[in-house]
């Protein structure tokens, strides 16, 4: 909840952050990956997102979670959400009409990443992570008909370190 000040009147607004993006009811957006606990796209918007993000539960899974080459569900390495096989997104496109999950959570090299027969693309949009990866950033573009285009870009050059050493100033001599 946001509370905004002007003179003597005060106003409060709810800003609602989107949990997930579906794009022409195909391409389905979202920062991490898929939950067992969710099925279809109306038990995503059944969820109440607001509210501070979960340590477990559905609405972690959607932020947390990673494709894997294995099938089935697994427990994440990173310690929140799951893995999920292509199977599971396969499965969850097929039930939901959809064509593609875009996601974002995990960096990859050359910027995108398709993974599980299409199913799933990463999109990575930070060059040169934390300056120092060494990796390229993209971001999806969908035309109006559908047709999806990466654009990337070189990873950030690394910024030099300024000098901290300090010389004594000469009036102190």
């Amino acid at each position: 909840m946001e509370m905004l000040m002007s003179g003597s009147t005060s106003l409060t607004f709810l800003i609602i952050y989107p949990l997930t993006a579906l794009i022409e009811s195909q391409i389905f957006c979202l920062h991490g990956g898929l939950s067992p606990s969710l099925d279809t796209l109306d038990n995503i918007r059944a969820l109440d997102r607001i509210q501070e993000v979960p340590h477990e539960g559905p609405m972690c899974d959607l932020l947390w979670s990673d494709p894997d080459d294995r099938c089935g569900w697994g427990i994440s390495p990173r310690g929140a959400g799951y893995t999920f096989g292509q199977d599971i997104a396969h499965q969850f496109n097929h039930n939901n009409g959809l064509t593609l999950i875009s996601r974002a959570h995990q960096l990859v090299m050359e910027g995108y990443n398709w993974c599980q027969e299409k199913n799933v693309v990463t999109v990575f949009s930070a060059p040169n992570y934390c300056y120092r990866c060494g990796n390229m950033a993209a971001i999806l573009e969908i035309g109006e008909n559908m047709d999806q285009n990466f654009l990337q870009f070189d990873p950030a050059p690394r910024q030099i370190e300024p000098d901290t050493t300090r010389k004594t100033p000469d009036y102190f001599l």
